[in-house]
Parts: C-alpha cells; structure tokens; sequence
C-alpha cells in the first residue's frame, strides 16, 4: 500500500497546482526583447527594433519560376489581387501597369511640390529660360521620348528632375507588364506583412496563405510546373522556429525513449521510470513560474534551454533508487543526500550567476535553472519517498558497480596523463585563441547556404536595399522629423555627387516637409507674371510661349492646391516607401534613410559618413555590425559571468570540504573536462558560440555531482559498488539525453550536445581516475 503523510504530498500537490496556475496565466513571448540589454545603447535599441517591427522584419520576397513568360506574367497578377484582398499584407507590389500609372499621376500633379529642383530662382527669366533650353536640349536624348509628350505641361523639367533624383539603381527589370528577373526567368513580387515580425505566428499565417493561394491560382490556370519561391526575414524566422521545433521535439522524443529504456532495463519497474520523472516535471513547471513572476513574461527558448539544464535532475533520482537499499532510507539520506545537497548548491551558484546579467534572456535562463533544480531536488528528498510503495525495490545493480570498481582501479593508474591532458588543451587554446568564440551570429543561425542565397538572388532582382547601413533620426513629431530628415538629406546628396554614397531612401522624397511644400508652392509667381516672365525666356529658343498655355495652368494649380499628405499618397507603392521610413514611436518619431553603397567593388566608407553627419542629431548605424557587436557584448558578458559563477562554485566547494587537497580532487576533473571539450571543439574548426557556453555551465553542474561522490568518505565499502553503479547510470543518461543533439543539423541543438556529452563522460572518467578510493 503507497504511504502519503499528509504533510510533504500536500505541499508538493499545493505547489505544483500554485505554479500551474502561475504557469496558465503567463505572457510567453517569442521576441526579440529577451535579448536586447536592460539599457540598451540607441543603435541596440534600434536594431531590435528592426527585427521586430521595422520593414526589414515584414519584407517578403516572392518569386515565381515555370511556365512560359506569359504564363508567369498572369499569375503575379493574380496573386497580387488575391494577396492585396486577403487583408493580411500592408502593401503587394509587382510592378503592374496600373499601380505605376497611380504613381506617375500622384508624382506628376504633385511634382512642384516635390521636385528639388523648384526654387524661386527656377521661375525667374533667367531661370526659366535655362530650365525649358534644358529640357529642349533633352529632347535629342534617349529619355526625350518620355520628356515630349510632357513638355506642354512641363516645359522646365520638373518631373524628370523628380525622377532623375530617385535612386532608380535598384529598379527591377519588368516582362509582360510585370516585374521579372535580371535573366527574364522569374516573375517577382514584393511584400509587406500587416503583422510585425516578433509575431512569428502570423508571419507564418502570411507565409501559408502566399503559398495556398499561389497552389489554388497555378491549379485553376494549369500550369502544374510553375515554382513559388518566398525569402526575407520572416521566412527565416518561420523556418528556424519550426526547424528547432521539430528537431527538438523528434531528438527529445528519441532521447527520452532510450532513457526510459535504459532506466527500465536496470530497474525492471515502470513504477520506478514514472516516479523518476515527477523531480523533473516538477522542476520544470516551477522554473517557468519562477520566470513568470520574476521577469512578467516567460520566452520561449527559456523553457526549450532551461528544461534541457535542469535535465541534470534525472540524475538525483537514479541515485535515489540505485544507492538506496530499500529498506533503511533514513540511513541513505543521512549518508548520501549531503553529497547530492552539495551538488546542488553548486549548480546553483553557477546559474546564479547569469541573473546578473545585463540580458532578460540569460538572466530568465538562471532562474529557470535555479528554481528547477531547486523544486526537482526537494522533491526527490521530501516527496519521492513517500510515493514510493512500501517494500518497492528495483534490480541490485552492485554486480556492474564492482565490476567497475576494478576498472578504474585500473584506470587510475594512468592518473599522471591528466595534467599532460590538460596542458596541451591549454597550447591548443592559446594557439587557437584569435579564433576561439565565434564573432557573429552566423554561428547560430539556421538558415541554410541555400535558402540565404535564394534571399540574395530575390533582393538583387528587385533591387531592394539590404538595409544593412542606415542613418536614423529621432523627433518630436512628424513635421520636424521630415526637416531633420531633409537637412541629413542635403549632406548626404554631396556623398553621392563626390562617389562616396550610391544612393539613399528618405521619406522626404515623397512627403516633404509642410515647411519645403509651402516655401515651393510660394516660388510659384502669379499666372500673369509667370506668363510675362516666360515671354522673356523663350524670346531666344526654339519654343512658342503658345504652347505652352497648359503649363501656366498647371502652375496656376499647384499655387492653390493642397499640401501633400500621408493620407494623399495612399493606395499608392510611395505609401510604402514613406510608412516604412517614416515611424511613430510612443516616445515621438523616428526617421530611416538606408544607405546604398557605391557602385561596383567601392566599400562604403562609415567614417566618411560619420564625418559628414557631424554635428547634427543624426546617427549612423551598420545594422550587420551592430548585431555581431550587440552578440559580443552578450558572449563577452556571459563568459564573465560563468568565470564569476565558477569561482563561487570554487569558494563553496572549499567551504565544504575543508582541505585543499579534497578541493582540487574534485576540480581538476572538471576544469580539466572543460578544457579538453574546448580544445577538441577548436580542433574540429569549431568556434565557440554561446551555447557552447551554455553548455560548459551544465558540465559543471552535472561533473561536480560526479566527482563529490568518488571524493565522499564512505564508511561504509559495501556502498561503493552501488554508488559507482549509480554514477555510471546517470552517465549513460546524460549521455543519451544531450549526445542526442549532438547530431542535430541545428547549430543551437547541437552546439549544447558536442559540448555536454563529451564533457558528461570525461568528468566521469577523470574523476574516477584521480581519486583513490579506499576501503576501511
């Protein structure tokens, strides 16, 4: 009959039942705010902000391969209409007929608003007359087409010299009526999400209905062999997720089933299998609680990471069972539990370092971790042995642990290969110490060679900035960001006349300010003086000021028409172009001008930049560089942060053990397990990564456990073989449980399982080696 005093089951019920509560109502996140420092430096702020909400996180490149030109031609089309209906996109743009003629219409009434070029000197006599022989002169080249069916209305050139001040490098090629590719072999498509890009949930909801509806559309029009292809930011995102998702879940469901196995095969009890998971169950809910009170929200990869740490938990119930005779528990807790108390203070004191951290991200993974083994240590202690059904006993497994025994007898005769051991992973580190962590967040990214190519061929076809260097502004609202945005603008045309810039985006391109509209609308003379004034200026060239009636009616227009506003520019691309550069924040607005670098193999030079930016509020930022700087600071933290947890553990295990000479027989294996995984990942041409990092922090956790128990002074022998037939098990499922990811094609999986795995065996196998256990 199962026992069940009150007392330690009815707290362990009410506890578990106080964080499911906990647990249900939490906010879980999935964003970028985990990982952005808790003062975050403007270009950090900036940088998460774009990954979250900025265009950059809501762009989706759409190509479409197969099928005849035609054929491909019809179905952008199609798929345009359907997406723009569907609700769930900002913008859709192919590049269709239809929607530029919208935009020359805006651009062409609008264009003494707009065009740089309109000053009151352009309207003088002298003015006109340089601008309409300009224009003439222009008829003879290859845009005169263009230029002669506008120069009635247009005599002075101000929508070519609207045109001629876009950044027009970039433009897609067009094929039937549409955008295609460079080669003419795909049609093109760009897209903007309505959901912002920390919403990976409806990123992948946008993302299925392109491809449901491109499926629906290719079926009905039969064309079987035309191909979708979507890349961005949001793809990447959608991809990884589930990429890491899925992997963890078919590792974890294999791990677990060879675990459960092993644990099944030794016990011979499904009883014994089952009451050994309750520790790490409950572990894991109160970790998530924890988190949830302490940080007000719970991210995802905290609960994916900190459940894999808090694995280590599945060990203090094996050795429960296995080092438990079944029937003196109170002497197995007497002899054994100050050992595995032990164990768990230094655990402890090594994730208790990351909650200083700098980062909600890793300050939430410490709590997780603490909390965990925390609640799955207590419960082993107070509430296993109370679930366990009087006179229960699982297979004595002391035959393998005295063939053991004689093992590493054996074994630890070699015990002077461990300082050889550990110099040499020393030199292989010193010598591998310019490239011994990785410097970028390449190393953690899933995304394959071939989809960031397929990213790279898309942008290159539209040719969509890649946003990798921007010049941000902040202000208070709107009308004084677009000012700041066109003085920045000013110093920023002479780089590109001098060759340093290729080109920019400004919002102020399509929506000036209300300050430069009404100083252009007020250089437009009186519809009499402009006509006299025109006489003049024609009075030597080849052009009739009869002609020319419509353009003084035009001018006469844009003298009384409305400013341009945002409201005006709707159901228009230049509605895109503003909204995606032009943002309200809750703390005012913020202007992006994306930089395009030189043309052919010219870097752009930031320091020019910078130089030229000098003394105004604007701030120049490298999106690539500041993401690989902000993991840096991270990485560099983290590692700071371990050495302190390390050194904590160092002074605890003095404390407790009293001698120096117990200190380091239970560190040397451990320090020295550290190294040799470093220097075997150095090796293998592996950069260290921050979860390599991670992972040093659970070899610690798990080889202190290890090496307490080969150093805990025993007085009784016939414990020995249990203990080492205990350690050998808890071996072999940690083995199992992070070798596992080990072969994960995903870098985050797999950088924990190379680390943890080697380092699990060799903690084992160096501690046995280095100390002499003596029966009295």
């Amino acid at each position: 009959m199962m026992r069940l005093p009150a007392r330690p089951v009815l707290l362990w019920l009410i506890g578990l039942a106080l964080c499911a509560g906990i647990a249900l109502r939490a906010n879980y996140t999935a964003d970028m705010s985990a990982f952005l420092p808790r003062s975050p430096t403007p270009a950090q702020q900036l940088l998460v902000d774009q990954l979250t909400e900025g265009v950059l996180s809501r762009l989706l490149l759409v190509g479409i391969e197969g099928a005849s030109p035609e054929a491909r031609a019809d179905l952008s089309r199609q798929l345009a209409k359907r997406l723009d209906e569907g609700g769930l996109f900002l913008s859709v743009r192919n590049g269709d007929a239809a929607t530029l003629a919208r935009d020359r219409e805006l651009l062409f009434t609008h264009r003494y608003l707009l065009s740089p070029a309109v000053s009151p000197g352009r309207f003088t006599t002298e003015g006109l007359h340089d601008a309409v022989e300009a224009s003439i002169d222009l008829l003879a080249s290859p845009a005169g087409m263009v230029l002669k069916g506008l120069l009635s209305h247009d005599p002075t050139g101000e929508m070519m010299e609207l045109i001629g001040s876009l950044d027009t490098s970039g433009s897609p090629a067009s094929q039937h009526g549409v955008w295609a590719s460079r080669d003419g072999r795909r049609a093109i498509l760009m897209l903007q999400t309505r959901a912002s890009g920390s919403d990976t949930d409806a990123q992948a909801a946008a993302i299925t209905r392109i491809r449901d509806d491109f499926a629906a559309l290719a079926r009905q029009a039969g064309h079987p062999e035309a191909r979708l292809l979507v890349s961005g930011a949001a793809v990447f995102a959608v991809n990884s997720r589930s990429a890491i998702e899925s992997e963890a879940v078919r590792l974890t469901t294999l791990s677990t089933a060879a675990v459960i196995s092993l644990l099944l095969l030794v016990y011979r009890s499904f009883t014994a299998v089952l009451l050994g998971l309750l520790p790490v169950a409950s572990g894991a809910l109160a970790g998530i609680a924890a988190v949830a009170l302490g940080f007000g929200g719970v991210h995802g990869l905290t609960i994916g990471f900190g459940t894999t740490l808090i694995g280590e938990a599945v060990d203090y119930t094996i050795y429960y069972f296995v080092q438990s005779d079944g029937k003196d528990e109170g002497s197995w807790m007497e002899r054994f539990w100050p050992t595995i108390r032990l164990g768990v203070l230094t655990s402890i004191f090594g994730f208790a370092s990351l909650l200083f951290s700098g980062f909600p991200g890793l300050a939430q993974l410490g709590l997780y971790s603490i909390a965990g083994l925390i609640t799955a240590a207590t419960v082993t202690r107070f509430v296993l042995p109370h679930l366990r059904p009087a006179g229960f006993r699982i297979r004595d497994i002391a035959p393998v642990g005295i063939a053991l025994s004689r093992f590493w007898n054996q074994l630890s005769r070699g015990r002077l290969v461990i300082p050889v051991l550990a110099i040499a992973a020393v030199v292989v580190l010193v010598t591998h110490r310019d490239h011994l962590w990785s410097a970028s967040l390449s190393g953690l990214s899933p995304v394959s060679a071939a989809d960031q190519a397929l990213d790279q061929s898309l942008r290159a076809d539209l040719g969509a900035p890649d946003l990798r260097y921007l010049v941000v502004l902040k202000a208070a609202d709107r009308e004084a960001a677009l000012r700041a945005a066109e003085a920045v603008g000013q110093r920023l045309d002479t780089l590109v006349r001098d060759g340093a810039l290729g080109g920019f985006e400004t919002p102020a391109r399509f929506l000036p300010s209300v300050a430069t509209q009404t100083a252009r609308q007020q250089s437009l003379p009186e519809r009499s003086e402009l006509a006299r004034r025109l006489d003049a200026a024609l009075a030597d060239l080849p052009l009739r000021p009869g002609k020319l009636s419509a353009f003084l009616d035009d001018v006469e227009a844009a003298r009384r028409q409305p400013l341009l506003t945002p409201e005006a520019l709707k159901h228009t691309t230049l509605a895109l172009a503003v909204d995606s550069l032009l943002l309200e924040r809750p703390q005012g607005w913020t202007v992006l001008l994306p930089l395009r670098a030189p043309a052919g193999d010219t870097p752009l030079d930031p320091l020019r930049i910078q130089a030229a930016l000098a003394g105004s509020d604007a701030l120049f930022v490298d999106i690539f560089g500041e993401s690989n700087r902000l993991y840096q600071t991270y990485l560099d933290e983290a590692i700071l942060l371990s050495l302190a947890g390390i050194l904590a553990i160092v002074v605890l295990m003095a404390v407790a053990l009293r001698r120096p000479a117990r200190l380091l027989r239970v560190m040397i294996p451990v320090v020295t397990a550290e190294l040799i995984v470093m220097a075997g990942l150095a090796l293998g041409g592996q950069a260290l990564t921050l979860l390599h990092l991670v992972g040093m922090l659970l070899i610690v956790a798990v080889g202190t456990n290890y090496a307490l128990f080969f150093d805990r002074a025993d007085s009784n022998p016939g414990d020995d073989p249990r203990t080492l037939a205990s350690l050998l098990l808890a071996n072999l499922a940690t083995v199992i449980g992070f070798g596992a990811l080990a072969f994960s094609p995903v870098p985050v999986l797999k950088a924990i399982g190379i680390t943890v795995g080697p380092g699990a065996v060799l903690t084992l196998m160096l501690s046995a080696m280095l100390v002499r256990r003596s029966p009295r």
